[in-house]
């Protein structure tokens, strides 16, 4: 039995630093820990430690003022789609394992990997450091030719090329088990876990119609957010345009939803529910058919991907044609493409006066979308809140040490604090809870003449008036 503790990071409000709290065990009270000063905010009169309900009252309603800042992002990473999964099957699957794969090139193939995984901060590379130097090489067998030669070198380019298909199509299908995993879990278990997902995506996206939609990133190649938001009613608006076989266009409208209320000509209102979702690496169902980039109507853990791509028009769209970074689609005059309009779209939304961004099981990992955190954070009214179940490894705290804003950057990272169940339950603020509090407390004043400490206790949390 290990005395290890388990540690939580919590920074929120004015703290200058943030602080540590421990745990004996999962689902413990919380301790300060060694040598730790606790902010004034902090709960120290708490007999036997701190627990999750004892620090609401302090840190919802730090979010909740931050979720109503002028411009709202949410990044997801892959901690997300590990929750709902451990929830509904109490199993994590691990679709960026190393791959297999038989080619002469395969010992130069994993030491340039491992050298790109530990520039970017990874430690360890995985399966997109791979496709990334495959396509890399590729490009480069084919500048000195090797795609029109005979002999030996078109064997090994072509052997290269079944490399990559068969590593792209196992990765697919990784993620469909994934997804297939959750979708036939048991019907309690599989119910909880998509509600604590329903109430987790509702918590960023009931914004209030004075305010921007939520701008809802990730980096996921899952649709778990996808079938979420389906069950939510949330409506996802993206760069697809089409029913069938919705086309990526490069153009993006500031096309949204409105309703008319009745009685009211000619102001048309918000429609409550809606969010603009962009995947940042692509998805499962993106497909490149050579002219366009089509989203497919692969259902939620589908384990026949193969006959869905025999539809006419998608006839070579085999494995090797899924868009998953960094598989850039062929023939484009950029090997960006789709990914340069995506990553544009995170950086016009993110680096903006008056923004708050909030990752939720990112890992820090992807340099290129680092790179444009660390420049939102030169504009001195924007917020950066970091949700993570565990510190990926010291990344996170090295990117907070390196990004220096420590004013502008709100920390909740461990298992005792960012669990998705105790996250939803103490800490995300309710649908439309901002509406709710105010209606209350101003009914409280009035009829009852309630002291003004007795309302805020109410409003930062509590059920009743002590």
């Amino acid at each position: 039995m290990s005395d290890e503790k388990i540690k939580n990071i919590l920074k929120i409000r004015e703290d200058a630093a943030y602080f540590v709290l421990e745990q004996t065990a999962r689902g413990a009270a919380f301790s300060l820990g060694e040598c730790q000063i606790a902010p004034s905010w902090y709960p120290v009169d708490k007999i036997g430690g701190s627990q999750p309900s004892d620090l609401r009252g302090f840190v919802e309603p730090w979010l909740t003022s931050l979720f109503q800042s002028e411009h709202l992002s949410l990044l997801i990473g892959s901690g997300l789609s590990t929750a709902v999964n451990y929830m509904a099957t109490q199993t994590s699957g691990n679709p960026m394992a190393v791959p297999m794969f038989d080619s002469e090139y395969a010992d130069k193939i994993m030491n340039r990997a491992k050298v790109i995984a530990e520039k970017n901060g990874r430690g360890e590379p995985n399966i997109e450091d791979y496709i990334r130097v495959i396509n890399e090489l590729i490009c480069g067998l084919e500048v000195l030719g090797h795609d029109i030669a005979t002999g030996e070198e078109r064997n090994r380019y072509d052997q290269l090329l079944n490399n990559l298909k068969q590593i792209i199509g196992n990765f697919a299908e990784d993620i469909s088990e994934v997804e297939y995993s959750i979708a036939t879990a048991r019907e309690e278990q599989r119910k909880e876990a998509f509600d604590y997902l329903v109430n987790f995506l509702m918590s960023f996206a009931s914004r209030t119609g004075t305010r921007e939609r939520l701008n809802l990133f990730t980096t996921n190649y899952d649709r778990v957010i996808e079938a979420g938001a389906e069950i939510a009613g949330l409506h996802l608006l993206d760069r697809f345009v089409g029913t069938l076989a919705p086309i990526f266009r490069s153009s993006r409208l500031d096309i949204d939803m409105h309703y008319n209320p009745p009685g009211i000509r000619g102001e048309p209102r918000y429609l409550e529910g809606v969010a603009r979702f962009t995947k940042l690496h692509g998805s499962i169902d993106w497909i490149n058919t050579g002219e366009h980039i089509r989203r497919i109507g692969l259902p939620f853990g589908s384990r026949d991907m193969p006959s869905l791509l025999n539809a006419p028009g998608l006839e070579d769209a085999d494995s090797r044609r899924i868009m998953i970074y960094p598989n850039a689609a062929k023939d484009k005059e950029t090997t960006e493409y789709p990914y340069v309009e995506l990553f544009r779209d995170f950086a016009a939304a993110i680096c903006r006066p008056n923004s708050t961004l909030v990752t939720y099981g990112y890992g820090f990992g992807d340099d290129h979308i680092n790179r444009v955190i660390r420049d939102m954070l030169t504009i001195p009214s924007t917020h950066l809140v970091i949700i993570s179940y565990g510190g990926a490894g010291g990344r996170i705290k090295e990117k907070y040490k390196e990004f220096g804003r420590p004013s502008q950057i709100s920390l909740i990272i461990g298992s005792g604090l960012a669990d998705l169940k105790i996250l939803v339950d103490y800490f995300l603020p309710k649908p439309s809870i901002d509406r709710a509090s105010i209606r209350m407390s101003e009914l409280l004043k009035q009829r009852y003449s309630a002291p003004k400490e007795d309302v805020s206790k109410v409003v930062d949390g509590g059920s009743t008036i002590e």
